[in-house]
């Protein structure tokens, strides 16, 4: 699979390294809650993708991939809110997260 054809792929994998690495160094006490919840709906973003780029219905797909985004963006809010993220941290998942659903909206148009 060509990752030029399918930008937001590209995107998500990027993002999806950078949410890894920041859910492995949050604190202790949340890792089995908010980390763990974000981690797995970052991966459930990813394979929504796959399913995205493999399926001739992607509606349902693409749907889901706004749902989690969503829900990615209230689990960052509250972590950031928590202070388990800098504000430059927050700055950055919030502009990938914006990206990311920018890129689902207009597939979702177009596609």
């Amino acid at each position: 699979m060509s990752t030029d054809n399918y930008p937001l792929y590209a995107h998500w994998y990027k993002t999806l390294n950078w949410i890894l690495d920041s859910a492995e160094r949050m604190p202790k006490k949340v890792r089995f809650s908010i980390a763990s919840r974000i981690t797995d709906l970052s991966l459930q973003i990813l394979e929504l993708i796959v399913e995205a780029i493999y399926l001739k219905q992607r509606q349902s797909s693409l749907t889901a991939i706004n749902v989690a985004l969503e829900k990615l963006r209230v689990l960052y809010r509250l972590s950031y809110e928590r202070r388990y993220l800098s504000s430059s941290q927050y700055e950055f998942i919030s502009n990938a997260l914006n990206d990311a659903g920018k890129m689902t909206g207009g597939w979702l148009k177009h596609g």
